[in-house]
């Protein structure tokens, strides 16, 4: 009678191992079929409803600092100082954050850059705006081939450049789904150097993704961690194979 409990007991430790393991199994089986759900709802919002918008860029006003033209006689020689103040409207049209990093805006005078500045990083919420101011200054040392129309622009009291913007960044979705983007702004300007403001301008605003270079980034965050959907994945894979 002893020994029929003692050969009971093993069988029935051993059922109930199997049937904790079948459990777990279970129950990896049914997470990862919930984050799976998960991500396809979340690309296919991201798709369709959240749909990302490129960041537009306008210029809200842009004025002269200071213009100091000098030329002189019979020897050429011309000392020309301009600097523009522009400010700069960056409209986030997607319902989602936008954070953009440093961009840049250069100035170019016959369609050569003789100019640059950098714009500071910064966080636009969803469906917000912000200004970001930016300072050109005209570098007349690299003008120095185009030295004759340069005279002549001066000489008749107005000047023709272009600014050309770029800021990179990434809107973010639902608090896990990034998409990086890029925001371009073109816009060309007719200088008057006697008043010293700007006679007309002309801008062409366009947005450039990036998802052809790098591909959308789902990530889950948590208090404490941060994992990929596919750093997931091999996470409960392997946990259902140690179980």
């Amino acid at each position: 009678m002893t020994e029929t409990t003692t050969n009971v007991e093993p069988l029935n430790i051993d059922k109930k191992h199997k049937v904790r393991k079948r459990k777990c199994h279970i129950a990896v089986g049914v997470i990862l079929l919930l984050i799976i759900l998960l991500f396809i709802i979340a690309l296919i919002l991201a798709l369709t409803v959240f749909k990302p918008k490129q960041p537009r860029t306008q210029l809200l006003s842009a004025t002269l600092d200071g213009v100091a033209p000098r030329v002189s006689f019979p020897a050429i020689k011309i000392e020309l100082n301009i600097t523009l103040d522009l400010k700069l409207l960056v409209e986030n049209k997607n319902h989602a954050s936008f954070k953009h990093g440093a961009g840049t805006s250069s100035l170019l005078y016959k369609s050569k850059q003789v100019g640059e500045a950098q714009l500071s990083p910064g966080f636009i919420p969803a469906m917000g705006s912000s200004t970001l101011p930016c300072r050109l200054t005209l570098e007349v040392d690299k003008m120095a081939s185009d030295l004759p129309t340069l005279i002549s622009d001066v000489l008749g009291g107005e000047l023709v450049v272009e600014t050309h913007t770029r800021i990179p960044g990434r809107v973010k979705f639902l608090g896990f789904i990034k998409k990086h983007v890029v925001a371009v702004s073109r816009c060309q300007f007719t200088l008057s150097v006697k008043e010293m403001k700007i006679k007309s301008q002309v801008c062409k605003r366009s947005g450039d993704s990036l998802q052809s270079y790098r591909a959308l980034e789902i990530v889950i965050s948590l208090p404490y961690c941060n994992f990929s959907f596919v750093g997931i994945m091999i996470w409960g894979f392997a946990l259902a194979l140690l179980t």
